[in-house]
């Protein structure tokens, strides 16, 4: 292999690597949504993973088909700024309406007794519950919560891949086809990886951690938050 593909590939690795480290909405939003949700790691995975896969190949088509056709080439930094703005946006305005959502499940869930009386000549008792999430739960499978990974998936098409349009842009522009899709493979893969890695490692620590009732009662309202917040960090920090 040549010396240049191959310094090009650990480029590539250690920029693929580093990108989706220091970004939180690679990863933050599966983490919180897993959780709050209720998600079983299989499915976690899938959605991780799916977003990922998409996020790549629009950064991919895009590098593409400006280095075929020449006045793209020249406004590419100013598609992949309005790219950036879009799911940004669309990240802040998911976050904050799944955030109102949640406070509004959350003040709906409020607790009751019951009192009981047991056979045998028990005294009676009384226990405190809410059905609210029970009930939610039970039908998580259906309606308007199943658009969720939807969503996640068209801001991630939208979400820039800034480092990796060059990154395949110069083998391209060598029509080299072959490396072009190395240098994809290369940053598709280890993006994957970070972002699961972090995805799979993170939900069974907050499963774990989190299980006390303010967090079973705020946490779709606190999930909601943290994406805004990825939002607004991706807007205001550059992240």
């Amino acid at each position: 292999m040549d010396q240049n593909i191959m310094v090009l590939l650990l480029t590539t690795l250690s920029v693929g690597f580093v990108h989706t480290l220091i970004g939180p909405d690679h990863f933050v939003p599966f983490i919180v949504l897993s959780k709050s949700r209720n998600w079983s790691m299989t499915k976690t995975i899938t959605i991780t993973a799916l977003c990922g896969i998409g996020h790549v190949l629009s950064a991919v088509i895009l590098g593409l088909g400006a280095t075929s056709i020449g006045s793209l080439l020249k406004r590419l930094d100013l598609i992949e700024f309005v790219r950036g703005e879009i799911a940004a946006w669309l990240l802040i305005s998911f976050g904050f309406v799944y955030c109102i959502w949640g406070v509004r499940s959350a003040l709906k869930n409020k607790t009751h007794s019951h009192c009981h009386v047991h056979a045998g000549g028990l005294v009676p008792h009384e226990h405190t519950h809410s059905h609210h999430f029970e009930h939610s739960h039970l039908h998580e499978s259906k309606g308007k919560k199943e658009m969720t990974p939807w969503i996640l998936f068209i801001i991630f098409v939208f979400g820039p891949c800034e480092p990796l349009i060059p990154l395949v842009m110069y083998p391209a522009v060598q029509v080299s086809m072959i490396n072009v899709l190395l240098v994809t493979l290369a940053f598709g893969l280890t993006t994957l990886a970070v972002m699961l890695g972090l995805v799979i490692s993170s939900s069974y620590g907050l499963k774990r951690l989190l299980r006390f009732p303010f967090f079973e009662r705020y946490g779709n309202a606190l999930a909601g938050g943290m994406i805004c917040t990825c939002g607004l960090a991706m807007t205001f920090l550059g992240f």
